[in-house]
């Protein structure tokens, strides 16, 4: 049983829309993490973390000729992750750089205001990028967002409180918010 929808934030308190592209001919650094979830793949450039995926995931990431796996990089990631799904982390402090459209990074600054054991109805999610209006394009965002768990995706429920799709699974979304004390 899923709790009730909780209110949206207002507009106001969506932060900016803020990407930082790498570099063209910059090499895509990736490693992985074991997880509750599986094997998560974190890429980056370096300097922020452009996508984590888990297998299987519906338009996830996939290593590609030319990665170079380079843990250290995301020593922090690594570390905050262990965190959250420890239970001793609500919040994500990581530099990101996913890639999008404006309208995409909007919606996606905009779930990083639906708190850690909130959910958020599409149409409030829609309410929150400033979009009320735009409901199936909100559904589209989320499930392009690259970077699943930190940016919690998971959080964004149907209406009536069901779940609702997850490109990595409604299992994992399940997981996610079991964790999250939400189920």
């Amino acid at each position: 049983m899923t709790s009730p929808v909780s209110p949206a934030p207002p507009a106001a308190s969506v932060p900016p829309v803020a990407s930082a592209t790498p570099a063209a001919g910059q090499v895509t650094l990736y490693t992985t993490v074991d997880s509750p979830l599986g094997e998560l793949l974190l890429t980056g450039d370096g300097t922020a973390l452009t996508s984590l995926s888990v297998p299987g995931q519906r338009g996830g990431a996939t290593v590609l000729p030319g990665w170079r796996r380079e843990p250290t990089a995301f020593a922090g990631a690594e570390r905050q992750l262990k965190e959250y799904f420890a239970g001793e982390r609500r919040t994500f402090d990581l530099p990101l750089a996913p890639a999008g459209s404006d309208f995409r990074l909007r919606v996606w600054n905009a779930l990083d205001t639906v708190p850690y054991g909130a959910t958020v109805s599409y149409r409030g999610l829609a309410e929150a990028a400033g979009s009320p209006g735009a409901v199936r394009a909100i559904g589209g965002a989320v499930g392009a967002n690259p970077l699943l768990v930190v940016r919690p995706c998971h959080r964004v429920i149907g209406a009536d409180g069901s779940l609702t799709g997850y490109s990595g699974g409604l299992e994992r979304k399940r997981t996610l918010l079991a964790l999250e004390g939400v189920l």
